[in-house]
């Protein structure tokens, strides 16, 4: 039986609004697009997460080439605030490497600027008071600027992590009000949660505390103390941390969904321990809302289609 159309409605409303209050923007009308599972997010961050060495070192190494030409420039002809040639490395440094590998590259070009290009040349005694006053300039200038350019770099990188979450959460919404059973919905769900958070991905859908069916992504299984840990979670209504009572060995952290039909559902995540985000819980709860909703749409259609066999 296809679905009709004001229950169909009314769960394209109740998404946009559990997502507006949230506070993660609103859905924009739910058509029809390409969407990718799992693929990964932009990664803003992806020269941010190398080595601290390697980005050290091509910090130095683009201080050294700035070096080079402006050693190069200053044989040639004469520029004045030549020195600003080595502001370019500084800000290359803190939008791609961080903030440190920045700020070095601000301390190594003032001692470039004054080894190289004051007098007298290849030391680092100062005997003009203006050169001095142009190599503090210099580096003041080279913390101002990593500074500012780090923290719109940071900012940029949130933004599009935002953008990316809202428009998985709007993909969600749309693919979830498509599904036409249970097994579609929890599938959907935990194929969203993956793609939001990266990490192995259990949902499962419990009705009179047995766990009727489970989706995972990733590869890890879950184990009998952990499936009681989630049963847990669901008969006490509380989120279980990964580590912590009743399973102090769980890898999940398991988040319980209520429906009004009483088919209860938990959402699993095994963040890894080093890298698990802050404050996961309000995408979790935008997901567990309108999973909630399709669970009661589709205890709902059931019975429905029951009453008209009969």
């Amino acid at each position: 039986m296809g679905h009709s159309p004001v229950p169909l409605a009314q769960a394209k409303g109740v998404c946009r609004r559990v997502l507006h209050k949230a506070g993660v923007g609103q859905v924009a009308g739910i058509t029809p697009k390409p969407r990718r599972v799992g693929a990964p997010p932009p990664d803003a961050d992806a020269l941010l997460a190398a080595p601290a060495v390697v980005r050290y070192l091509a910090s130095f190494a683009m201080t050294a080439v700035a070096t080079v030409v402006a050693v190069g420039v200053d044989s040639q002809v004469t520029i004045p605030n030549l020195s600003l040639v080595f502001v370019v490395p500084v800000v290359i440094a803190a939008t791609n490497f961080g903030l440190g590998p920045s700020l070095c590259s601000g301390i190594l070009g003032a001692l470039a600027f004054n080894f190289f290009l004051t007098e007298p040349r290849y030391t680092l005694v100062v005997n003009d008071a203006a050169n001095i006053w142009a190599i503090g300039l210099l580096f003041v200038i080279g913390l101002i600027v990593s500074g500012v350019a780090f923290t719109s770099h940071r900012r940029a990188a949130e933004a599009a992590v935002l953008r990316r979450q809202v428009t998985v959460l709007q993909d969600y919404s749309r693919d979830i009000i498509a599904a036409d059973n249970t097994k579609a919905v929890v599938s959907i769900t935990s194929q969203a949660l993956a793609t939001l958070f990266h990490v192995p991905v259990v949902v499962m859908l419990v009705k009179e505390g047995k766990v009727v069916s489970l989706e995972r992504v990733g590869g890890v299984e879950p184990q009998e103390a952990e499936l009681e840990a989630a049963r847990s979670s669901l008969a006490t209504r509380t989120v279980a941390r990964a580590g912590s009572y009743p399973d102090f060995s769980s890898r999940f952290d398991f988040w319980p969904v209520e429906t009004a039909a009483g088919t209860g559902a938990i959402i699993g995540l095994a963040f890894d321990p080093d890298e698990r985000p802050s404050a996961p819980s309000t995408l979790v709860d935008i997901i567990g809302s309108i999973l909630a909703l399709a669970l009661d749409r589709q205890d709902l259609q059931i019975g429905r289609e029951a009453r008209t066999a009969s």
